[in-house]
């Protein structure tokens, strides 16, 4: 190949790239839910959880927090994970099952910070 022609290689790869860069690669613009998770993030730096993973009102980490992610809730409640007397996600239904919060979420942050995190509000497990 000569150099022209890997000059203009070059100049293609560079024009399509600053391309992409500007109008993106053609996926559904998602800014909405962008907002809502850095809005989220900024609640939880305001609130001293610099890390924005967990869910601190509910007790969850916030990716999977039925409480708070709609998406979330309605794939796992399609899938039949619902408890109607409290309206929210069986498998994180504190109020039905108090050692859910010891058992499973609790340590998923002790995994991944090596500390316990603040228990969520008495009103999590309150029937």
């Amino acid at each position: 190949m000569t150099l022209a022609q890997r000059r203009s290689w070059l100049i293609l790869a560079l024009s399509l790239s600053a391309t992409f860069a500007v109008l993106g690669c053609g996926q559904d613009d998602k800014k909405g839910g962008e907002q809502q998770a850095k809005a989220k993030i900024d609640t939880a730096n305001k609130n001293g959880n610099d890390h924005g993973w967990w869910c601190e009102e509910h007790g969850i980490p916030e990716h999977m927090c039925g409480l708070c992610d709609k998406e979330y809730r309605d794939q796992k409640k399609a899938e039949g994970d619902w408890c109607p007397e409290h309206k929210r996600l069986k498998s994180q239904c504190f109020k039905c099952d108090p050692t859910l919060y010891e058992k499973v979420f609790e340590p998923m942050y002790v995994a991944k910070y090596g500390k316990k995190p603040e228990r969520p509000p008495q009103k999590e497990f309150q029937k």
